[in-house]
């Protein structure tokens, strides 16, 4: 009901309940009339102090009571939650405008009805703290800080308190088992957010448009929340890994520049503790390509000149878009989520092919035993056994143990677990998985990965069982296979209409050379002498038509602009001359290539992978899992592990790499490469402002005088800040070594961590 609407129902409202007329309905549609004017009188209310009208909104509230009380003499009862809250924001108004005496009047009546009403006692000890009464304040406020003791306006007011009456102010003690990381000024929270809603809230957001809330000013996040499920959630959730560092806003593109009413439909970001105090605009992450390295500026905008290749640059325009797309790439950050668990546009509909869509891979059931496993092992159903999962050793009963898994393959294997839902889960991101593993795994109530949280949303909007979404992925798959025209390419030669061309992949670095060398048998190295890694990266695709006997290479697809209707010759190709733009030519540079560039827009590859997994699949049956197992009575071990079999050993989830073996485990977690990741992530550049910590553990007393020549070069800390975040970071390696321990990604006699020796030495 819109304002205009509802102050209507108001005035017609009350001039009926003040005059003598008979109510023309039933008992139960009276009641329902008196219920409906006090909820009227409370979101008028709400909407008079969002706009700074203490007065008007404290009349409304006190209608509202009134009508309520009238409600009563009339044996029609008016909810106690209802009035509580009445009586709670009224106090609100009251504390705004600085009647302090009345603040305790309402806060007490609040308290009669909840005793654990904690916005009561909070306004409550503000009242008696500028009356005067500090003592009886700091009862009141240490009660309600024993009820959310991580506030930041309760912790603020009791230390204030606290110093008034002369008190001891003190840190609060946090159990290990719980949040093991300690939060200090100098890193970002690693604490999940107080503002988590549980399952049961969202239900009730389900099923009712109540809608009874009311901002506080000078509140904090908690505090400021509103008072029913309905609006529950504040205007920015505070649980997120750059939540610390950067604002955010949701805008539109006109009212990025002027202020209006805004549709919300892009993000907008700036840093906090930046002299730039504008507001940058960040764009979609660019997918279309397959770049896995760091992002950097584009250097059109970085000259301080217009991109020249605006819609298309995949390049960022400022440093927030670089924060921002290396965390949507981990998989750790989402703009949709990052106001609102469904999103700037309300609830979302999801379902599993719209999560396939965004997500790609694939949802299947492994045997949980295996998973959970320390090294985790993959190991999905038996086929020659059914019964029982796919592990020689164990062969554990795969139905009675089995978990619902999202599986993704790019450049290495994620295996994302989607726990069971219930009603202890919480809608939110955990921030310790983001950084190092959450030491509570499967106890932790929060989702341990972007496709987890969107998996129990669309459950809860759905009620769709693991086996459904299984079933689903299997559909979805199919549905892709046959909207390729049944599209997999048979060995050696691809038909489309006209399209009739040979086809083959060679090793691109002996392809440099003048070679043209085939994978060996198990698809893991080239079959020249050099045998170089046959991975996606080092693949050239070759074709050669009936009419020209000559073996062609076949560039991807063009990424930098939308594909167009039809492919045309380039011009300079076509003179018989060299391009002069090869590697950034939209042209083909053959007919093959025009072939082969309308093939895969016709049923719909995007890059050369999809080509290759496709022409694969034909070109060799789907091998058994007993044929992957590997020798090892003394012979060779294939390394690196990248390329093991998806479905069977064990898995690094840190690195996401399988191996086949023991041998080969052993191997990878005792790498260089692998001990680096253990004690790094692609998000620390988010999180840490100083140097790389140098091994000395003091303040330069030099830069302190000035005199300090060594600058960057000084082992000494230069401030207190990199001081405290150098004994931060060591925190930090503390709790990724103790996982990697646990999760035996660290051999039990390894003790060499290269440059992070001298960090960890002592924490062993």
């Amino acid at each position: 009901m819109d304002k205009n609407n509802r102050w209507q129902e108001i005035e017609k409202g009350l001039q009926f309940i003040q005059s003598t007329l008979p109510y023309p309905g039933s008992q139960k549609e009276y009641e329902a009339f008196l219920q409906d004017l006090v909820r009227n009188l409370y979101d008028d209310g709400n909407d008079k102090f969002r706009g700074g009208n203490w007065k008007d909104a404290l009349d409304q509230y006190t209608e509202a009571l009134n009508v309520a009380d009238y409600a009563s003499s009339e044996d029609i009862s008016i909810v106690d939650g209802v009035k509580e809250k009445l009586y709670t924001n009224r106090a609100s108004c009251y504390l705004n405008i600085g009647h302090y005496n009345q603040v305790l009047e309402d806060c007490d009546k609040a308290l009669q009805l909840n005793h654990n009403n904690y916005r009561a006692l909070y306004r409550k000890a503000r009242a008696l703290k500028e009356l005067g009464r500090h003592k009886e304040a700091y009862n009141v406020i240490a009660k309600c800080s024993l009820g959310v003791p991580q506030d930041d306006g309760v912790m603020k007011l009791t230390q204030e308190l606290a110093q008034i009456l002369g008190l001891k102010i003190r840190k609060a003690y946090i159990r290990a088992q719980v949040n093991s990381t300690p939060l200090t000024s100098g890193t970002p929270s690693l604490y999940p957010s107080i503002l988590s809603i549980s399952l049961s809230v969202f239900k009730f957001l389900f099923s009712n448009n109540a809608n009874l809330g009311i901002i506080g000013q000078n509140e904090s996040a908690f505090l400021r929340g509103t008072e029913t499920g309905a609006n529950i959630l504040p205007t920015q959730l505070p649980c997120h890994p750059l939540s610390d560092t950067h604002e955010f806003k949701q805008a539109c593109h006109l009212c990025f520049k002027t202020e209006h009413k805004c549709k919300k439909d892009i993000l907008i970001c700036r840093l906090k503790n930046s002299e730039d105090r504008s507001w940058k605009k960040i764009r979609p992450r660019p997918t279309k390509n397959q770049y896995v390295g760091p992002y950097y500026i584009c250097k059109d905008v970085a000259a301080g000149e217009e991109c020249r290749y605006p819609g298309h640059c995949t390049f960022a325009y400022c440093q927030e878009e670089i924060d921002i797309w290396t965390l949507e790439r981990k998989g750790a950050f989402n703009r949709e989520l990052l106001f609102d668990p469904f999103g700037s546009s309300g609830k979302v509909n999801l379902t599993v092919a719209k999560l396939l869509q965004e997500h790609h891979g694939i949802f299947m059931f492994l045997c949980e035993i295996c998973f959970d496993n320390k090294p985790r092992m993959i190991n999905k159903r038996n086929k020659d056994n059914p019964e029982c999962c796919s592990n020689p050793d164990a062969k554990h009963i795969f139905d009675h143990n089995k978990c619902l898994v999202h599986i993704l393959r790019e450049t290495t294997v994620k295996y994302s677990k989607i726990h069971h839902l219930d009603d202890t889960r919480q809608l939110d991101l955990c921030c310790h998985e983001v950084r190092f593993g959450c030491i509570k795994e499967d106890n932790c109530f929060y989702a341990h990965s972007l496709i987890e949280l969107k998996v129990w949303i669309m459950q809860l909007q759905t009620n769709i069982s693991h086996e459904a979404i299984t079933q689903e992925s299997k559909k979805y798959l199919q549905s892709m296979e046959a909207s390729s025209q049944g599209g997999q390419i048979p060995p050696g030669t691809v038909k489309s209409g006209s399209l009739n061309l040979n086809l083959k992949f060679v090793c691109a670095h002996c392809h440099r050379n003048g070679q043209f060398s085939e994978p060996d048998k198990n698809r893991k190295y080239c079959s020249a002498k050099a045998s170089h890694p046959w991975t996606k990266e080092r693949r050239v695709l070759l074709v050669m038509s009936n009419e020209r006997k000559k073996w062609t290479t076949i560039r991807p697809l063009p990424s930098k602009k939308p594909i167009p209707q039809q492919f045309d010759l380039c011009m300079n190709i076509a003179k018989g001359k060299k391009c002069q733009y090869t590697g950034n030519c939209f042209f083909a540079h053959s007919h093959e290539e025009k072939e082969m560039w309308t093939y895969m827009k016709d049923i719909n590859i995007q890059d050369m992978e999809q080509l290759y997994e496709m022409w694969l699949k034909r070109q060799e049956p789907e091998r058994e899992e007993a044929a992957c197992a590997p020798k090892e009575n003394g012979k060779q071990i294939h390394m690196p592990t990248d390329y093991a079999d998806l479905m069977t050993g064990y898995h690094c989830w840190l690195c996401g790499k399988n191996s086949n073996s023991e041998i080969q485990w052993q191997r990878h977690i005792t790498a260089e490469k692998h001990k680096e990741k253990v004690f790094s992530c692609e998000d620390d550049q988010n999180c840490w402002q100083h140097r790389f910590p140098t091994g000395q553990f003091s303040i330069c007393e030099r830069h302190l005088k000035g005199t300090c020549v060594d600058g960057e070069n000084c082992h000494f800390a230069h401030s207190k800040a990199e001081m405290q975040e150098w004994m931060d970071r060591r925190e930090v390696l503390k709790q990724k070594l103790a996982k990697a321990r646990k999760d035996h990604l660290i051999a039990p006699n390894d003790n060499d961590f290269g440059k992070f020796d001298f960090l960890i030495k002592d924490l062993n």
